[in-house]
């Protein structure tokens, strides 16, 4: 997503320091990046959801009902 070959990404398991500069470079760009729960606990939690605003709510919305309480 960063790199612009992207648009959306999700991710489960993900260490902090595999995203961490992705991240800051989304969101300086006005991109989105939440956990599953849509909180910011993803460099805790490993899972990630990010892109746009609108593709971030697009792929929120594909995932979550797919997600159980241990990936919260």
């Amino acid at each position: 997503v960063a790199a612009g070959r992207l648009d959306g990404f999700w991710e489960i398991g993900i260490m902090e320091w595999d995203m961490a500069a992705g991240i800051l470079l989304i969101k300086e760009a006005g991109g989105v990046v939440t956990d599953f729960s849509f909180n910011d606990n993803y460099l805790a939690s490993g899972n990630v959801i990010a892109g746009s605003p609108k593709m971030h709510q697009m792929l929120y919305r594909l995932i979550e009902p797919h997600v159980t309480e241990n990936l919260k």
